[in-house]
């Protein structure tokens, strides 16, 4: 497999870019995601100047568009091609927050195209589990699923995204910053996509993690299979 074939996906959960937006795009700009699943994007009406401005900082690129996403978003690099955007929201209970999903079919050149979803489910089981359903009927495959599950491996959610397709961005914890602890923030993908061999070694500055949100990153490196 060449570098040109390997896709880079990345999660982040920026609690509402609150924190230190700079350390957060130097988080970003160290992994050099090719696709960035965010959640938590803030759901105001400067979002449409903020998450661009985000993205700019971070050398991505975001195609627009906030209604109906629950505060996901999607960026991607230049490298890759997108040839269609999903957001769809997710009924809650009133007066809980919003909850939705934003997906991207995407590819590199000759590759095979996938959809990416970025997702931030509930804090109720049910309903997590629900959603995670509603989510998983959305997609076609090839697809990964990225984001803040607010869950970890016992949780209904997970199984059930776990029945269909295979954890691939690794163990470590993701919350909190600090001293993360759980595992909430994960990659999930078809089990048919090829776990590539890691590029160059990432290791975002330990500050930037804890001033830059909550919640740590998580990626992972696939093989897209070729066109033919």
């Amino acid at each position: 497999m060449t570098d040109r074939h390997r896709l880079r996906v990345a999660s982040y959960n920026l609690r509402d870019l609150l924190e230190d937006r700079a350390a957060a795009a130097r988080v970003v700009r160290d992994i050099q995601p090719d696709v960035l699943c965010l959640q938590e994007v803030p759901r105001r009406l400067t979002t449409e100047f903020t998450l661009a401005a985000f993205a700019r900082a971070c050398g991505l690129y975001w195609a627009g568009g906030r209604r109906g996403t629950g505060g996901t978003a999607v960026l991607t690099s230049l490298r890759v091609h997108t040839h269609r955007t999903l957001t769809s929201r997710l009924p809650v209970r009133f007066p809980d927050r919003t909850r939705g999903y934003a997906a991207h079919l995407v590819s590199l050149p000759g590759s095979v195209p996938l959809w990416v979803a970025s997702v931030h489910l509930g804090l109720r089981a049910e309903e997590r589990d629900r959603h995670m359903a509603e989510v998983l009927g959305a997609l076609p495959a090839p697809a990964v699923v990225a984001g803040d599950l607010n869950e970890g491996p016992a949780g209904r959610a997970w199984a059930r995204l776990a029945e269909t397709h295979r954890k691939v961005s690794g163990d470590h914890p993701t919350f909190p910053a600090t001293q993360p602890t759980a595992v909430l923030d994960v990659i999930f993908a078809s089990p048919d996509l090829v776990v590539a061999p890691p590029g160059d070694e990432v290791h975002p500055l330990h500050e930037d993690l804890v001033a830059a949100s909550d919640h740590r990153p998580c990626w992972a490196d696939l093989a897209l299979p070729p066109l033919g």
